[in-house]
């Protein structure tokens, strides 16, 4: 079992990555921002210029909003150009500066220094106006933003902030006699210091979701009998969510299996996730008594997507409706007159606002009532959110001032093997009981950190020669999770992988005569999630997996069943022989194109011979990558597609390179419109379209592959498509790519429809 000093090792060591992956975020802001002029920054989409105070008020938890729009009288329009700038965002607001300084001399570029600049939250974003909310809860000074102002994109510390304090809490918990208390046995299972408890058999469970399969029934039954901990497998298609909603309607209502209710902390690593079940969640029919589940969504309106009965759910608009929202609404208009008359914005208020002593009284009198608002406020937020059975928020989000003191039955995480360890430990430590969904065969969380290590090292083997690197290649260890690991020749998925570590753990405790136990290990990368860690530790028994998935047709399924599920992943009846020709929309115009076009699942054009050589848009090697004629392959593809009836909403073109995203743009959207899709194999995770067309890019005479060659990002890639894949690419280059790249490619020969890539 885990030791005091296994703990220590694993936070210290998580600890320093999380450092490394925070000073590389803050090193690339500020790269940016240090060495770029204004006019340079508005084009990367890092700033907004020219901009001018619409008005500033009061927002939950006593914020200051400052909503910032483009005046008429600086720019032609009032809409924004494109930018970066989301909800949740860290940002800056400064004095405006001048979009005709050189990018030669940054300096000349920044804000005055004896202009005052304010940092804050972006906290909503519309095509002409941006709101950051301000936290003056300990500042003395006042906000007084110049006449016009710019907004800069800036590091975001808060979410580190959030783990870090959240690995301290960890390491207290379980190493200090001091906080022992407070230690759980869900904690202790986590880390290893005590075995998962038995399955606590349930009488008969009534599902209310009939319509599950056997491998999803399986999963709901695992996870309510499991004590402490259960994962959820979910491969593509597979109804995770479907899955995730039947066991929270379980763990909510009154049954034999449940005699009381249980209260549970939904939450994602992204906002999408968790308004995916929360959607699900609002559909479902009533309960005892004709009561609707009770659910809040914590976390800014604005990120929280645009339904109306979403947004109704929100704590915001739940706390404007409850009967003790009055006295803080009266208050809040207080503050919000007087906020106008300061910005010299307020109703009746001409000209700009008072200054001198006038203005210090006023802003003493602000925070005065800020203060008073937010305890009002406070009791609020607690009724409303004592009053809910289910509370859905992102990891992240659930670190917030809100959700203190609150506690769970169970937390539910979705998306667990897209967030890293750390801020799912924000959510654990508000309950006895952990459920992780998700894939860790798709794409794992994005890590800045890992990219510059492994740039510093090409850097340092180019200039101390090959022998020197050959000799530092053999000498390094392998990360568990680094690209390496994901390019490699094996077979087995990741059942049967961790089936092998934990027959590996076993013969090995065997021989030395006693048991097996889990240990914590440090991890080597921030890649390796809680869902890869807790599996790497108990082995399969710490988990079930959905095995019929209702998305693809059973062609393009066999590929990833065989090479990352083990054989396991089947497609439903429902799907298993579905075609484009089956669309109510599609025609063709001859039995040729019929075939060709609409009754083919599996299409690869084979650009190999044809010279299409891929461009490196950017500075040498580091630059991304675009494919000018495999560009012009893919559009006389979609062209068909669309021809034979196929909508340009049902389709999809994904690509692993931006530059070719932005190339494909250009030729696609000015003749199918903003419906079609064109995006990146990693915003695609997760989603659906009926045909999926991918450009791989990739073609060159040193048969390089780049990161084309990890696994995960093309399982997404091939998993996308419910009636038709189409593949385009150079398989003399893309053979070059490692094992699983050549078996793909030898996959696609023998089962896909294989034409000759050149342009007519």
């Amino acid at each position: 079992m885990s030791s005091e000093s296994d703990i220590h090792a694993f936070v210290d060591k998580y600890k320093t990555l999380l450092l490394e992956e925070r000073n590389e975020e803050i090193e690339r802001s500020s790269l940016s921002l240090s060495n770029c002029g204004p006019k340079l920054l508005e084009l990367k989409g890092l700033a907004l210029g020219g901009l001018g105070v619409v008005e500033m008020n009061i927002g939950l938890g006593g914020k200051t909003l400052v909503e910032l729009e483009r005046p008429l009288a600086h720019h032609t329009t009032p809409s924004f150009p494109p930018h970066t700038f989301r909800p949740g965002d860290l940002a800056r607001i400064e004095a405006n500066a001048s979009s005709n300084a050189s990018t030669k001399k940054p300096k000349k570029a920044t804000a005055p220094s004896d202009a005052k600049a304010v940092e804050g939250v972006v906290y909503k974003v519309s095509d002409t106006r941006i709101v950051i909310a301000v936290d003056q809860s300990d500042a003395s000074d006042d906000i007084d933003l110049p006449q016009v102002c710019r907004v800069l994109k800036l590091a975001n510390s808060v979410t580190y902030d959030r783990m870090s304090k959240a690995l301290e809490t960890l390491e207290k918990t379980a190493t200090d006699p001091k906080y022992s208390a407070n230690r759980t046995r869900l904690t202790e299972v986590l880390l290893g210091i005590t075995q998962p408890s038995k399955p606590l058999p349930l009488p008969g469970i009534t599902f209310f979701d009939e319509s599950l399969n056997e491998s999803q029934k399986t999963a709901v039954r695992f996870t309510l009998e499991a004590p402490e901990v259960a994962c959820i497998h979910g491969p593509p298609g597979t109804g995770k969510t479907h899955t995730l909603i039947e066991i929270i309607r379980q763990l909510t209502s009154v049954s034999p299996a449940n005699p009381k209710p249980q209260r549970l902390l939904v939450c994602g690593a992204s906002n999408l996730s968790v308004d995916n079940i929360l959607e699900r969640l609002l559909a479902l029919p009533a309960v005892d008594k004709g009561e609707k589940l009770k659910v809040t969504r914590v976390g800014h309106p604005a990120r929280v997507m645009a339904h109306q009965g979403v947004l109704e759910t929100t704590l915001d608009a739940k706390a404007g409706r409850s009967e003790q929202a009055a006295l803080a609404k009266d208050i809040k208009n207080e503050i919000d007159a007087a906020m106008g008359v300061l910005t010299g914005k307020g109703k009746g208020v001409k000209g700009k606002g008072p200054r001198g002593a006038e203005r210090k009284k006023l802003w003493e009198e602000v925070k005065a009532l800020r203060k008073e608002y937010r305890q009002r406020e406070g009791g609020v937020v607690k009724s409303v959110l004592g009053e809910s059975q289910v509370v859905l928020a992102t990891c992240h989000s659930s670190g917030g001032r809100q959700l203190n003191n609150q506690q769970f039955d169970v937390v539910l995480i979705d998306e667990a093997t897209q967030a890293l360890e750390a801020v799912c430990w924000i959510p654990i430590f508000k309950a006895k009981k952990l459920i992780l969904a998700g894939d860790p065969m798709q794409l794992p969380p994005t890590i800045l950190s890992i990219n510059a290590h492994e740039k510093s090292k090409t850097q340092a083997a180019k200039s101390s020669g090959s022998t020197a690197s050959k000799t530092v290649s053999k000498a390094s260890p392998k990360p568990e999770n680094d690209n390496s690991d994901i390019s490699d020749d094996s077979e087995l998925s990741d059942d049967a992988e961790s089936s092998r570590t934990t027959q590996v753990a076993s013969s090995t405790a065997a021989a030395k005569g006693r048991k097996a136990s889990p240990v914590i290990r440090p991890p080597r990368t921030l890649e390796t999630t809680l869902f890869d860690r807790l599996e790497k530790m108990y082995g399969s028994k710490i988990k079930r997996m959905l095995t019929i998935q209702y998305r693809m047709h059973e062609q393009m399924c066999t590929f990833p069943s065989k090479m990352l599920y083990h054989s396991k992943l089947k497609s439903h009846s429902s799907v298993a022989g579905h075609l484009l020709l089956d669309l109510p929309n599609t025609h063709a115009d001859s039995e040729e194109d019929e075939k060709d076009v609409l009754a083919t699942p599996v299409i690869f054009f084979d650009t190999s011979g044809c010279e299409y050589y891929e461009r490196v848009d950017g500075e040498g090697d580091e630059g991304s990558r675009s494919n000018e004629n495999e560009a012009m392959v893919v559009k006389q593809w979609v062209d068909k597609l669309v021809s034979a009836g196929v909508l340009p909403e049902q389709i999809a073109v994904i690509t692993p390179y931006q530059a070719q995203v932005t190339l494909l743009s250009t030729l696609l959207r000015p003749v199918h419109g903003q419906s079609l899709e064109i995006g990146t194999v990693d915003g695609m995770q997760g989603r659906e379209k009926e045909a999926v067309v991918i450009s791989l890019v990739r073609s060159n005479d040193k048969r390089e592959v780049g990161f084309l060659k990890e696994k995960r990002r093309l399982n997404v890639a091939m998993t996308r498509a419910k009636r038709s894949l189409c593949v385009v690419g150079d398989s003399s280059t893309i053979c070059h790519g490692g094992a699983f790249l050549k078996k793909w490619l030898t996959w696609l020969e023998a089962n896909a429809d294989v034409r000759y890539g050149g342009l007519d």
